[in-house]
Parts: structure tokens; C-alpha cells; sequence
């Protein structure tokens, strides 16, 4: 996020593109209630009648895949009406005249031809967006999970710096991160072409100061392969692996090719606080302790980097992450002879600018927004104050272009996936309390009222789900949420694995699969 979840509260303008914020960050969904209560306009773009949408004074209930064009429309009315920020393009942006030309066919008319959203409700919003003195972006996977995604995300950031909306607080473009630590796990280089702090392997001067950190002659200096080339090298160039708490044969889509080339390694080793779906496959598990049985830190959506204090022992054989990690790489011949997380933390904060002025010291007082570079710096709130990292912001001209499958006579609905509020990811912990499973015991999927009549089903009937790629059975449940031609349910039931459907067609940049669009038939079972 550039800005601070606090700051929410205080904007007057929030729209909230493709997620689902009170299901899955209810924590942020209350800043947001505490703005509107406030008197700020909400505005979600959101395909589905979320809980969001329902509290919203604007409801944009586009197509899945359409918000290129819909932020592109919303573009177009802020430069032809003359309400964008001229002092801020002019001096803080490049690379204008180019967007300004390619959102000029974006008209609100041809929008909506594309979107399914009316013209008029993309002029209002609009203008409040560009026109309200503090407007922020949230966004989540509705805008990332998309062949398009990383298009996806500059069109945000267009329209933040097309009015000035960043650098500043209760604005800004807000990603809000799907897991507590998926933001420090990014921070720690655990991304393939980039070390600590978003360092590039491909710098020498990089490369040489690891090198020399950790008492080794050189480094890689080429990037790796993401999560999902390296499913597909599995059992060609890639004979072993080791997986650490993840659990990608539920949570990978086309998740029965999935698990065919995990299945073709010669070595699997999964490293877990349960026996998941994928530990089942593995040839080794190593069992890790869970957060309650470790040291360490959190950082979290808003680059808040927290201490985290260990409340139990270890139960049984298991050890924290990087006591295992450390054995692990001793045994292999690579010695790693750590003391403790706050050490680990010093190394940390020796390597990674941003991190530089962090230590367990300073933590143990109050937790620290990064870039905190210096042992007397108070950490930074919001980001691009006064420059962005690279100088002057750029404009990147991006064109709407449709999912990489669509509806069409064997396959005639749109299957979109995402999160339930009383769960948790692949349900590893969740679905092990017991407790939750009062709330939301069995998962469904979610079917319009016209759809369901035309398929013969009933709420509660099971149903098939069937794309290219395989077939899932669920319960089905008639709601107003989707409109006719879209379903919906979560990833989140291991007795419905909804990713063997989905497809895995990825952004060519971010390598990031299309979650979000997938076609499918439904039927109902006997």
C-alpha cells in the first residue's frame, strides 16, 4: 500500500476495484464504514453484489475483465472535462500526451458497451474521484488475477496520478495483500529476480555485496522462474523441490495438471504445520512450527513490519521456518550458523535499505512502517511524497483486450473465484478448528436466478461444474450477488478443489494466472 490502513478512514472518496474488502480484510472493511460514515462516496467496481457494493454509493457491476477499459473511461471524462490535476501531471508525470491519446476512444458510451456499466454512472464517478480533495484506490486479486493484471494495475495508477490522488494522505493506490506476512515474504527477496528489499539480481553491484555478506564467491545473478513455470518444469528441468507453506495442489489453478507434475518429480520435499493436500505427495515433510511457536516479524499490507513473540514451545518434533531452513542448508554443505530471528533480523537490516533502521530493539517499543532506513527514522506513513522511486511518474498507455477464454456454446458461463469471510486460504487451519464450521460449514456456488431456472436447479441442488480442464461438484446457491451468465464460490474447500476447473493462462509480465475468467458449464447432477 502507499498509504496507511488509518488513512482510509479519512478519505473522501474511496473506490475499491475487484475486492471483496468486508469478506476478505474486514479489519480494512471497518475504516471503510468509519469513512462513509464520515460522509465519503464509495465506488466499487466489482462483477458481484459484494457487501461492498451493497454499502456503496456507486455499484460498477462490470464484466469480469473489463477494468481496463472502465478505469480508461473513467480517465477519458476527468481529461475532456478538465478536472484532471494539470500542476501535478505537468511536474510529477511523464509519458502524458501517449495516455492522453489512447484513453481518447474511451468514451463513456463505448465503455459501457464493454463494461455492461452505464455511461452515466461513469461520468459521476468520475468526477468524484478527480474532484474530491483526498480520493484512494483499494484494490485486490479482482484486479491481478487476470492475463492482463499488471495493464490492470497501471490503469490504477493512471488515474491516481492523473488527479494528483498519491504522495499524499487518504489517497494513494492501496493494494491490500491477501496473507499477513505475503508482503514480507516479497520484502525478503522471495520473489525470482530480486534479493532483499526488490534489489535486482541483475545489478553486479548487488550481486557482489551478498556475495561478500555471505562469505560466498558469486551469487545467481539471472532471474529464477515463478511459482508457476516451475510446476511446469517439474520433471524436466526441475527434478526436485521444496515447497514451504504452501499448498499449490488446492490453490494452483488447472490443479489436476498440478498435481500430475509435482507427482513427476524424483524428490518432493514439503515443509508444513499440517499434512495438506500437497504434503500428501511429498517424499519428506518436515514439520514447522506454527506462528504461536516461533519469534519473528510480521509485514504486513501497509509495510508494517511487527514483532512477533512466540507463546509455546514447539509441540512434538517441530521447529520454527529458520531453524530448519538452517539445518537444511548446514547438511548440504553450506553452513548457516544464525542464533536467533533478531540476528537474522541485524542481516537483514545490514542488506536492505528500507529495512535499515529496524532492529527487535526499536520493534519491541512499536512496530515500524518501512522505508525506515535509519536507527532514528519514525518510518513512513505514506509513500511519494515528494518523488516517486524512479524519478517522475510514467503513464502507461493500456488497452482493454478480453480474458483469454470466453464464454461460448459448450462452455457458456464465466466461473469467477475468491475468498469467504470465514475461512482461510486453502482452509489448512481454518477447517481444523471446528469452531468456524458453525458459520460456514460446506461451501457453494453461487448462480443467478434466471441461470438457475433455465438449468432446472433449485437452491441447495448439487451441481456440476465443467471446464476444459476437469469437473467439480458443489451445492448450488440461487443469490442476487452474480449477475445471469456468472457464477461464483471460493478456493477455500478442500471437498471442492473449484482450481481443477480454473485456468492457468498467466499475465506475460507479473506470470500471474487468470483466476478471475474462466468458461464453464454447469449442470445439475442426476
Amino acid at each position: 500500500m502507499t498509504n496507511s490502513i488509518e488513512e482510509i478512514a479519512s478519505a473522501d472518496f474511496i473506490l475499491a476495484a475487484g475486492t471483496n474488502t468486508f469478506d476478505a480484510h474486514p479489519i480494512i472493511g471497518i475504516k471503510i464504514k468509519k469513512a462513509v460514515a464520515n460522509g465519503a462516496i464509495l465506488a466499487v467496481a466489482d462483477p458481484r453484489l459484494t457487501d461492498s457494493a451493497k454499502l456503496a454509493k456507486y455499484h460498477l457491476q462490470l464484466k469480469s475483465g473489463t477494468d481496463i477499459a472502465l478505469f480508461n473511461g473513467l480517465a477519458n471524462v476527468i481529461i475532456a472535462e478538465g478536472i484532471y490535476n494539470k500542476e501535478f501531471v505537468e511536474e510529477r508525470t511523464e509519458d502524458f500526451e501517449a495516455f492522453k491519446e489512447t484513453v481518447a476512444k474511451y468514451t463513456p458510451d463505448y465503455v459501457s458497451k464493454i463494461t455492461g456499466v452505464p455511461a452515466d454512472t461513469i461520468r459521476e464517478v468520475a468526477r468524484g474521484y478527480a474532484t474530491s480533495k483526498n480520493s484512494s484506490i483499494l484494490y485486490t486479486m479482482g484486479i491481478t488475477q487476470h492475463t492482463c493484471g499488471t495493464h490492470n494495475v497501471f490503469s490504477t495508477t493512471n488515474l491516481s496520478m492523473l488527479c494528483g490522488h498519491i504522495g499524499k494522505e487518504s489517497s494513494g493506490v492501496n493494494p491490500l495483500r491477501g496473507q499477513n506476512n505475503v508482503q514480507g515474504a516479497c520484502d525478503m527477496g522471495a520473489l525470482p529476480n530480486v534479493f532483499s528489499g526488490y534489489q535486482g539480481v541483475t545489478v553486479e553491484a548487488n550481486c557482489e555485496k551478498f556475495a561478500k555478506a555471505w562469505h560466498v564467491d558469486t551469487v545467481p545473478n539471472k532471474p529464477g522462474l515463478t511459482v508457476g513455470e516451475m510446476v511446469e518444469q517439474c520433471g524436466k528441468k526441475i527434478k526436485a523441490m521444496y515447497i514451504l507453506g504452501e499448498n499449490p495442489v488446492l490453490s494452483d489453478p488447472d490443479a489436476n495438471q498440478v498435481m500430475h507434475e509435482l507427482k513427476s518429480l524424483d524428490f518432493l520435499v514439503v515443509q508444513d504445520i499440517f499434512l495438506t493436500e500437497t504434503a500428501q505427495l511429498a517424499d519428506v515433510v518436515l514439520p514447522a512450527g506454527s506462528f504461536a511457536e516461533k519469534d519473528g516479524t510480521f509485514s504486513n499490507t501497509e509495510r508494517r513490519v511487527q514483532l512477533v513473540r512466540k507463546a509455546i514451545e514447539p509441540i512434538g518434533n517441530s521447529k520454527p521456518d529458520w531453524e530448519i531452513i538452517c539445518l537444511v542448508s548446514t547438511a548440504m554443505g553450506y553452513p548457516m550458523s544464525y542464533a536467533s530471528p533478531e540476528n537474522i533480523m541485524t542481516e537483514i537490516a545490514l542488506l536492505t535499505p528500507a529495512y535499515g533502521g529496524i532492529s527487535f530493539a526499536r520493534l519491541d517499543v512499536c512496530s515500524l512502517q518501512w522505508p525506515c532506513p535509519t536507527a532514528d527514522h519514525k518510518g513512513t506513513r505514506f509513500l511519494h511524497a515528494k518523488t516517486f522511486s524512479r524519478g517522475k511518474g510514467k503513464f502507461n498507455a493500456v488497452e482493454h483486450i478480453p480474458p483469454n477464454e470466453m464464454p461460448d456454446a459448450e462452455y457458456p458461463m464465466v466461473l469467477s473465484t475468491g475468498r469467504r469471510r470465514y475461512h482461510y486460504h486453502t482452509g489448512s487451519m481454518t477447517q481444523r478448528t471446528g469452531a468456524l464450521d458453525v458459520f460456514y460449514p460446506t461451501e457453494y456456488l453461487e448462480i443467478n436466478c434466471a441461470d438457475a431456472e433455465k438449468l432446472g436447479i433449485c437452491d441447495g441442488d448439487k451441481v456440476r461444474v465443467t471446464s476444459r480442464r476437469g469437473n467439480v461438484e458443489v451445492a448450488a446457491q440461487i443469490s442476487e450477488r452474480v449477475t445471469p451468465g456468472l457464477v461464483f464460490t471460493s478456493f477455500q474447500y478442500p471437498a471442492v478443489p473449484i482450481n481443477k476447473v480454473t485456468n492457468a493462462a498467466r499475465d506475460p509480465i507479473s506470470k500471474i494466472p487468470e483466476y478471475k475468467v474462466c468458461a464453464v458449464k454447469v449442470e445439475k447432477v442426476g
